[in-house]
């Protein structure tokens, strides 16, 4: 009897847990970049973050929502990834509007331009938009045509993940370059480190793909590298490095 009442209770307490999961997962991801929306819309200075960590996770989120097209994996995952979407086009509109009320005399650089030293870097969030479109457009058309690879649909999902383990290396480079992390949210990548912790943990205890797994792993020592920097350039503070002999390089990433 005892034991029959015991799993009444922890039946609804096994789906109060998972149901927890799966919100931690669809919305967790988001949630490092709370803060630093804020602090670019108190402040009105873009420069501590580089749009570069938009543009990995818009292309490593579209390549997943592909791939679910060619293995089906779990609907948190999914739902997380159309989420992100939408929160790294928000941050890429606010990073823009901020960076070109900065700017004097800015010339107008636009995606139709077609020009690689200004890639990534255009004075309209529309512009953006259409790279995204166009981006999402071929590889959806490429994906239509290899569905039925199953090698075609690994090296997708492999991309993907391994796109988003890269997260956290521009904001590596870039404060490498500057020497310094200042600007950057340090609220921002240790809600980074712990979410990847979480995250690649679901990973192992669902079962989900083994890429999912191996790049979970990778995104969390990109995360740590982070925190060092934060570290060691707080306590070793370090004269920024020249880039005057290449003024492309000068740009902000």
């Amino acid at each position: 009897m005892e034991a029959g009442g015991l799993e009444w209770l922890l039946v609804p307490m096994r789906q109060l847990v998972s149901w927890g999961a799966a919100g931690a997962m669809v919305f967790g991801g988001v949630v490092p970049y709370i803060p630093q929306y804020r602090d670019i819309r108190r402040t009105q200075n873009a420069e501590g973050f580089s749009t570069y960590v938009c543009l990995v996770l818009l292309v490593a989120n579209i390549l997943r929502i592909l791939f679910w097209f060619g293995r089906r994996f779990e609907s948190p995952l999914l739902w997380q990834s159309i989420i992100m979407i939408i929160t790294m086009l928000l941050m890429l509109k606010l990073c823009t509007e901020v960076r070109v009320s900065n700017e004097l005399n800015i010339k107008r650089r636009s995606f139709a331009d077609f020009d690689l030293n200004y890639f990534w870097h255009w004075s309209k969030f529309t512009d953006y938009v259409q790279c995204v479109l166009t981006f999402t457009g071929v590889t959806g058309y490429i994906t239509y045509l290899w569905l039925d690879s199953s090698l075609f649909v690994e090296t997708l999902g492999f991309l993907a993940v391994f796109t988003e383990a890269m997260l956290g290396v521009p904001q590596l480079y870039r404060n490498y370059q500057n020497r310094s992390t200042e600007g950057m949210s340090v609220k921002m990548v240790l809600m980074w480190t712990s979410g990847d912790t979480f995250k690649t943990v679901y990973f192992i205890l669902n079962q989900a793909p083994f890429q999912f797994s191996i790049c979970g792993l990778l995104q969390v020592f990109v995360d740590i590298a982070i925190l060092l920097q934060v570290y060691l350039y707080s306590y070793y503070p370090q004269k920024p490095v020249s880039h005057t002999t290449h003024p492309a390089s000068t740009k902000a990433l």
